[in-house]
């Protein structure tokens, strides 16, 4: 099947003017460092153009990008689908079993953040956050009941994102009830920043084979690769189409690996006000984001 869409890589920005606009990176090479390129100002694009980013096309002009966005906004996304426990260390590493089917939970659209933007933690989410680094598969079409073999044919590319996590309101009885919950405990406002481009399966095929790290104010603290993901990409398309669209624009959020704050030995290490979080992964690029406690 032809490709879902006419650009290889995506990104939203503002350009010198002020305005926001998709491009592609006027960038060389396999791995090219997107954020660098735009932190250092020097970041060109072929400016693209459309109805939504699935549709943008080539306007024949280029321009220079002021600050990078991150590629969707909340209302390109109906709903975040999420993976919770899908690489062997993470799961092991938190006392499961090996699943026999992914294991999901929900995210709403307005979850979705920028790379390069502050998230914001209100009060009740800061004494135990946590990060995790995560590749995310951006569904280009809609898809109900897709193979294996065809589930590439629905994805549109792939983004870094951290699955900003409130530990407490995730695990402990008190505020989680009698088991644990994902969903409200990941669900405030730009709790799944990303950036910092959609790169299309025309570069990046099935989205395995690409390292994966996040460093916690430069210090490495995750370092995988989504090789090691229990349930790939393919997997996941199949299996959540099962009986239900996934809708364009719809997010998979494949999981995260072993090395999260909460299963730091002998303590636990989490997150707080002022610190940067940066997860990249291999070909796609870095999304970089300080958290802000809410006062």
């Amino acid at each position: 099947m032809a490709p879902l869409t006419s650009w290889k890589r995506l990104i939203r920005y503002v350009s010198k003017d002020g305005s926001i606009k998709y491009g592609e990176p006027i960038v060389s090479g396999d791995k090219p460092d997107i954020d660098a390129l735009a932190q250092s100002g020097k970041l060109k694009v072929k400016v693209l153009e459309g109805p939504s980013p699935f549709e943008a096309k080539e306007t024949g002009e280029e321009d220079e990008v002021k600050t990078l966005l991150g590629p969707l906004t909340a209302k390109d996304v109906p709903i975040v689908r999420c993976i919770g426990l899908n690489y062997k260390t993470h799961i092991l590493e938190t006392g499961f079993d090996l699943p026999k089917n992914p294991t999901l939970f929900t995210k709403p659209g307005p979850a979705v953040g920028d790379t390069r933007s502050p998230v914001p933690i209100p009060p009740l989410g800061q004494p135990k956050l946590d990060y995790e680094g995560e590749l995310t598969v951006v569904i280009g079409k809609d898809a109900k009941n897709v193979s294996k073999e065809n589930a590439l044919d629905y994805v549109a590319g792939y983004c870094t994102s951290n699955d900003v996590s409130c530990r407490d309101w995730q695990m402990e009885k008190d505020k989680a009830g009698m088991m644990p919950q994902f969903t409200f405990s990941k669900s405030f406002d730009n709790y799944l920043p990303l950036g910092p481009a959609i790169v299309s399966p025309q570069v990046l095929g099935d989205g395995s084979g690409l390292r994966l790290t996040t460093k916690v104010n430069g210090e490495l603290r995750q370092d995988s690769n989504t090789s090691e993901l229990w349930f790939g990409v393919r997997d996941l398309v199949a299996f959540l189409s099962q009986g239900q669209t996934l809708q364009r624009g719809s997010l998979i959020v494949t999981g995260t690996p072993g090395g999260v704050g909460l299963a730091m030995k002998p303590t636990p290490k989490f997150l707080k006000d002022g610190d940067e979080v940066e997860v990249e992964i291999e070909g796609i690029g870095k999304c970089v984001n300080v958290m802000e406690f809410e006062k």
